[in-house]
């Protein structure tokens, strides 16, 4: 059987963990994979932009947001993260923006204004559920998912050996998602050495 959505993969956790008995905790294995996945995992099919509004040079960040790849201000030049210490350091009103923090769900820009911020950001996996059974990564990667959820199986029944074979085999998945994710993303692209040449 093909892993391909909520209901194949619910079916074939059940078989590599040998337990047919614990349908009814699936969902909660489930949510544990993917909230573990999306802490360390940051591939292309992640990544999302959005334009967002600011307030007197703050914005509120979206729900699924993990982690920012490019922030650009509203003349579309690259803002660099700063520590909250130096961001609030400029306090000024008007002109470019020099900067950003992440602070809880917002991001604060300076200099304070009423502009855009254009976000690239790394988003959380969408949730797989019986209403929504199919996501980019079951689809491209359902091997990462069901070691993922065999895991938690094994930690659920506090099986040590069997939830350690199970996170080698999900690093190993893992591992050969990340490489095919960095040839689609660099797989043609050319060395350039900066700098002074002799």
């Amino acid at each position: 059987m093909t892993i391909s959505d909520y209901a194949s993969l619910l079916v074939d956790a059940g078989d590599y963990s040998g337990r047919d008995d614990v349908a009814h905790l699936f969902p909660r294995f489930l949510a544990l994979a993917e909230l573990k996945l999306s802490r360390v995992l940051r591939v292309a099919d992640m990544e999302k932009t959005m334009t967002m509004p600011l307030a007197e040079g703050e914005g509120t960040l979206p729900a699924d947001f993990l982690e920012a790849r490019q922030v650009l201000g509203s003349d579309h030049r690259a803002l660099r993260a700063l520590a909250l210490q130096e961001l609030s350091g400029h306090v000024t009103s008007g002109g470019a923006s020099i900067g950003y923090a992440i602070v809880g769900s917002a991001i604060q820009v300076r200099q304070k204004g009423g502009e855009n911020l254009y976000l690239t950001y790394y988003a959380k996996i969408p949730p797989l559920t019986p209403t929504a059974p199919s996501n980019w990564l079951i689809e491209k990667a359902p091997d990462v998912y069901l070691y993922a959820v065999v895991e938690e199986i094994a930690v659920w029944e506090r099986d040590a050996a069997k939830a350690g074979a199970a996170e080698t085999l999900k690093r190993q998945a893992m591992a050969g998602l990340g490489l095919a994710d960095e040839r689609l993303r660099w797989g043609n692209g050319e060395i350039v050495i900066g700098g002074l040449t002799p």
